[in-house]
């Protein structure tokens, strides 16, 4: 109906319409810069938000951070052959994440958290605060953060 992220849980979303239809004052803007998306292979892969080249053809300033998806303890509790590879995109003069890549077992259980960061735009700085458990898969995002730099 609105010819955009065409993907069932963006549907619930796209329910805002209806809202709008009533006379409610809502906008939808997640669907553009806030949409997760899983492929169910083997390894999966999940990504929300930007590209790396999808940034730089905007012209954002970016810098990329990737960490090995297997290189974490977490990881290791899972079992064997954990691979993959987890990669933030960040603009720069904002300091937020403007995308996401996640690649490895279970990866799109790992989408959400970089969902938040991209909607609510969480500042690096305050992504800071949000210290991963241990030891647990998610703990990536910290090795990310390390990786950036203050």
């Amino acid at each position: 109906m609105n010819g955009r992220a065409l993907l069932t849980h963006k549907g619930k979303y796209y329910c805002i319409v209806g809202d709008v239809t009533l006379g409610k004052d809502i906008a939808a803007w997640a669907d553009h810069s806030a949409v997760p998306r899983v492929a169910f292979s083997d390894p999966q892969v999940a990504a929300i938000g930007l590209t790396e080249s999808a940034a730089r053809e905007a012209g954002i300033h970016i810098k990329v951070v990737e960490y090995g998806y297997d290189a974490t303890a977490g990881a290791a509790l899972r079992g064997e052959g954990i691979d993959g590879n987890t990669k933030i995109i960040i603009d720069e003069d904002s300091r937020t994440i403007v995308g996401s890549t996640f690649v490895g077992s279970g990866a799109g259980e790992q989408l959400h958290a970089a969902t938040i960061a991209i909607a609510g735009k969480v500042t690096i700085d305050t992504l800071w605060h949000a210290v991963p458990a241990y030891p647990i898969m998610s703990e990536f995002w910290l090795r990310l953060l390390e990786g950036y730099g203050k």
